[in-house]
């Protein structure tokens, strides 16, 4: 009896402890799931707590799209150049609720209280409204067999399904029933097309710009009945210069530009926002554009918005003060228009269509002016007439003659091809088979120092230079003789002052040159004179610049300073930033090679001999500078190209200055020296503004009340 009862109780004490066992298990199993728990909360919690919480304010506060002013631009003196005029708008919001039943009905009510422009309906547009009208009709458009048929194709999504059945609707609304609409429906739709366009809780502009008081006043008086729809401020962007490079943006109406949609997508523009298309509107975009008011949307468990708070304010957009001085950009634009026009009612112009002047402070890349003319005929009139083409300083390419001779000489200085003050012999040449020779010495054998090479326009002696790079005889010289990196040195060195590449400018779309790619002797002496490579005049003015200040290469710039909105629009708002000197190399000459050349521009118009003599005699002020002449090709045909470079004045320089003016004869011995003409009634007229300022006490735009201008032309 004992046995049996130890045995029961053995096997009580085995069951005790494996219940105990199962118990211990279970609670810490518990223990652990709970650790778990807790550091998953406390991960979530600490570490990303912050994460999920700004991703909660995304999806309760919008950017709201008010109409805030876009910065505006103005020139150096204060004068205003794109300008923002106020107009009444009325606006619709819609939010995530609206059906497009609630949405007609509010453009039926709109319609009867304005006016709507009906010329942007499409036929897309014309074919959804009749759907959208006629919905029971519509279904009808595709039978249940078809639906059936496309709902068993078990490729399709559910999505794809209905887009399909959709597609088919859409296309079987009849050109009768699309021409159905009375002349009130087809106002009701081009308003509720204006509504649809925008994002939810974004307004929407419906009509801007040619709202009536009238209109405005009585939607105002009834918002009540038109849930969503608002009166409000839109602003009208406005340009009071003819300057193109200052750019346009796009209107509401065309919304992101589709080339680069998903770039402003993802910067948080709406698909109807206004941004920069061109110039300095566009590369200045994110200092212009101003910043959109931010709302928190309160909403109810159904998802119905019930109170909105504003968290930001919207702000105007930056002000921009320019480095052009619009006054005396005003001067040289009449000075180039009216030389085109005398020199396209002269003989052999019938490939002349454009001339360009560049003016810029060659100390600090400061661009003055960009000047660029395009003459055309009227073809209803048969008049000439001028248009702006200032983007063509820095677009068009042009080969520019013997205004590059400075690069080629100080490029001979860098390789030990020519020493300052060496003499040449300048007499013509004969390379395969060609003669080649100086304008000014056609047969004669003349010495020529490296100072009468610049200034009096040797040819010759540039192919010496260009030789020696090329370390061939120029008696036996032949395309196997020549060393290829002799065009590489040519290049590279020209770079270094500006020709052949960008310049850096602050404005998209800049052109860096037409390299060719062949490498015959006669080419590279061709190069040495400009006659081969092409340049911008931008480029020209920046390479004159380079040797003005001493060898600096300065990127140019049109952005002044950056500026707070003004807040009485009497004077400007407060500096946020000046734009620095941007130095992007310096040339590898010394001080005295560079004050050689520039002895030799200096002789160009007070040498004996200059190839532009007598041009600044009895001014106030001396300058340096050099001419040029290159033979080129327009529509097949031969024609001449004529530039000039310069700066002054001579010892401080203050501007300097580049001109092309392409195709300006056909005739390669007949031709008329503009460009001189341009730049005498060019520089002249800095000087006069300059002393015309000084006796007024005139400063810049820093201290400087804004100054209206008439306006030039609505966007």
């Amino acid at each position: 009896m004992k046995k049996q009862v130890r045995k029961a109780d053995q096997a009580k004490i085995r069951q005790r402890k494996h219940i105990a066992f199962r118990m211990n298990f279970l609670f810490f199993s518990i223990f652990v799931l709970f650790s778990l728990l807790i550091f998953r909360l406390g991960y979530l919690q600490i570490v990303k707590g912050e994460d999920y919480s700004r991703a909660l304010e995304r999806t309760e506060e919008v950017a709201v799209n008010t109409s805030v002013p876009r910065g505006r631009l103005f020139d150096r003196m204060g004068r205003v150049l794109v300008d923002n005029d106020p107009k009444n708008a009325i606006t619709y919001t819609k939010m995530t609720s609206t059906s497009s039943r609630d949405m007609l009905e509010i453009a039926e009510k709109l319609a009867v209280l304005i006016e709507q422009d009906t010329k942007r309906i499409t036929m897309g547009d014309k074919r959804d409204f009749w759907i959208l009208k006629n919905s029971e009709e519509a279904l009808k458009k595709v039978s249940k067999k078809e639906q059936l048929a496309i709902e068993k194709d078990s490729s399709l999504s559910r999505t794809q399904m209905q887009r399909k059945i959709n597609t088919l609707t859409r296309e079987r609304v009849t050109e009768e029933e699309i021409n159905s609409f009375t002349d009130e429906e087809m106002e009701v739709l081009a308003i509720y097309r204006e509504m649809m366009a925008g994002y939810a809780y974004s307004p929407q502009i419906v009509k801007s710009g040619n709202v009536t008081k009238e209109e405005f006043a009585i939607v105002s008086e009834r918002l009540g009945e038109l849930p969503g729809v608002d009166t409000t401020t839109d602003w009208e962007r406005v340009r009071r210069s003819e300057n193109t490079i200052l750019g346009k943006t796009t209107s509401p109406i065309e919304g992101l530009p589709k080339s680069s949609m998903n770039y402003f997508l993802a910067r948080d523009y709406s698909r109807n926002d206004r941004v920069g298309k061109s110039y300095v509107e566009q590369y200045y975009e994110e200092l212009l554009k101003g910043q959109k008011t931010i709302v928190k949307n309160i909403k109810d468990r159904s998802g119905s918005v019930v109170e909105t708070k504003t968290i930001r304010e919207g702000e105007p957009g930056k002000d921009l003060i320019l480095t052009i001085d619009s006054e005396l950009e005003q001067a040289l634009e009449k000075i180039v228009s009216d030389k085109l026009l005398e020199l396209k009612r002269g003989p052999n112009a019938g490939e002349l269509d454009r001339a360009f002047l560049v003016m810029m402070n060659p100390n600090n890349g400061e661009v003055l002016s960009l000047v660029g003319k395009q003459v055309v005929t009227n073809k209803e009139t048969g008049k000439l007439e001028i248009w702006d083409y200032a983007f063509g300083t820095f677009t068009a390419l042009h080969e520019a003659g013997s205004t590059v001779k400075m690069a080629t000489l100080l490029t001979g200085y860098q390789e030990n091809a020519v020493r300052i003050g060496e003499v040449k012999i300048d007499e013509p040449i004969r390379i395969g088979g060609i003669t080649k020779r100086s304008l000014f010495n056609q047969n004669s054998r003349v010495a020529v120092s490296d100072i009468e090479a610049i200034g009096r326009s040797s040819n010759v002696y540039m192919f010496r230079i260009a030789l020696a790079m090329a370390n061939a005889n120029y008696s036996s010289a032949n395309s196997e003789l020549i060393r290829r990196n002799a065009f590489d040195k040519f290049r590279q060195s020209f770079a270094s002052f500006g020709l052949g590449t960008k310049t850096g400018i602050d404005l998209p779309g800049e052109s860096g040159g037409l390299i060719g790619d062949s490498n015959s002797i006669g080419i590279l002496l061709d190069l040495s004179i400009g006659q081969y490579d092409t340049y911008t005049t931008l480029q020209l003015a920046q390479y004159v610049s380079t040797i003005a200040n001493g060898g600096y290469r300065i990127a140019p710039k049109v952005l002044k300073e950056i500026r707070e909105p003004s807040e009485d629009g009497e004077i400007l708002g407060p500096l946020i930033q000046e734009t620095g000197v941007n130095i992007l190399n310096r040339i590898q000459n010394t001080d005295a090679e560079i004050n050689q050349v520039k002895r030799g521009m200096h002789y160009v118009y007070y040498g004996a001999r200059g190839t532009a003599p007598n041009l600044f005699a009895g001014k106030d002020y001396d300058a340096a500078g050099k001419t040029g002449t290159a033979q080129a090709f327009s529509s097949g045909k031969p024609t001449i190209n004529l530039s000039h470079v310069g700066f002054a004045p001579y010892e401080n320089p203050e501007i300097a200055y580049a001109i092309i003016i392409p195709n300006i004869s056909t005739n390669q011995k007949k031709y008329p020296y503009a460009q001189n003409d341009i730049v005498k009634l060019a520089v002249d007229e800095y000087f006069k503004l300059k002393a015309k300022r000084a006796k007024e006490e005139v400063s810049t735009a820093a201290k400087q009340p804004i100054i209206q201008a008439q306006e030039i032309e609505s966007e």
